[in-house]
Protein backbone atom coordinates (compact mmCIF):
# COMPACT_ATOMS: atom_id res chain seq x y z
CA UNK A 1 0.00 0.00 0.00
CA UNK A 2 2.89 2.56 0.91
CA UNK A 3 4.76 1.46 -2.23
CA UNK A 4 1.61 2.30 -4.35
CA UNK A 5 1.37 5.44 -2.58
CA UNK A 6 4.85 6.12 -3.18
CA UNK A 7 4.65 5.45 -6.97
CA UNK A 8 1.62 7.70 -7.54
CA UNK A 9 3.31 10.52 -5.94
CA UNK A 10 6.56 10.55 -7.80
CA UNK A 11 5.16 10.33 -10.89
CA UNK A 12 5.19 13.45 -13.57
CA UNK A 13 2.08 15.30 -14.00
CA UNK A 14 1.92 14.67 -17.42
CA UNK A 15 2.28 10.86 -16.88
CA UNK A 16 -1.34 10.01 -15.83
CA UNK A 17 -2.88 11.87 -19.14
CA UNK A 18 -0.24 10.12 -20.90
CA UNK A 19 -0.93 6.73 -19.93
CA UNK A 20 -4.54 7.06 -20.88
CA UNK A 21 -3.91 7.67 -23.96
CA UNK A 22 -1.82 4.79 -23.84
CA UNK A 23 -4.86 2.59 -22.64
CA UNK A 24 -7.02 4.12 -25.28
CA UNK A 25 -4.71 3.43 -27.80
CA UNK A 26 -3.61 -0.41 -26.44
CA UNK A 27 -7.82 -0.75 -26.75
CA UNK A 28 -7.82 0.30 -30.39
CA UNK A 29 -4.86 -1.76 -31.44
CA UNK A 30 -6.36 -5.04 -29.74
CA UNK A 31 -9.97 -4.11 -31.35
CA UNK A 32 -7.81 -4.23 -34.60
CA UNK A 33 -5.86 -7.76 -33.76
CA UNK A 34 -9.27 -9.33 -33.42
CA UNK A 35 -10.02 -8.19 -36.73
CA UNK A 36 -7.04 -9.21 -38.24
CA UNK A 37 -7.47 -12.57 -36.22
CA UNK A 38 -11.27 -13.22 -37.62
CA UNK A 39 -9.68 -12.22 -41.32
CA UNK A 40 -6.52 -14.57 -41.13
CA UNK A 41 -4.77 -11.03 -42.04
CA UNK A 42 -0.79 -12.14 -41.04
CA UNK A 43 0.45 -9.10 -42.05
CA UNK A 44 -2.19 -7.09 -39.98
CA UNK A 45 -1.79 -9.69 -36.48
CA UNK A 46 2.32 -8.73 -36.86
CA UNK A 47 1.72 -5.24 -37.26
CA UNK A 48 -0.53 -4.87 -34.30
CA UNK A 49 1.37 -7.17 -32.33
CA UNK A 50 3.98 -4.69 -32.94
CA UNK A 51 2.69 -1.82 -31.74
CA UNK A 52 1.04 -3.44 -29.04
CA UNK A 53 4.58 -4.85 -28.11
CA UNK A 54 5.37 -0.78 -28.53
CA UNK A 55 2.45 0.51 -25.62
CA UNK A 56 2.87 -2.66 -23.40
CA UNK A 57 7.11 -0.92 -22.64
CA UNK A 58 5.77 2.72 -22.91
CA UNK A 59 3.66 1.99 -20.48
CA UNK A 60 5.98 -0.32 -17.99
CA UNK A 61 8.31 2.78 -18.20
CA UNK A 62 5.60 4.97 -16.70
CA UNK A 63 4.69 2.24 -14.27
CA UNK A 64 1.58 2.26 -15.33
CA UNK A 65 1.19 -1.76 -15.56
Amino acid sequence: MVKQLMNTTLKKPGDKEKTAVLRLEMDYELATLFEAIEENNDKKMKDCKHKLEKIRQELIRLKAL
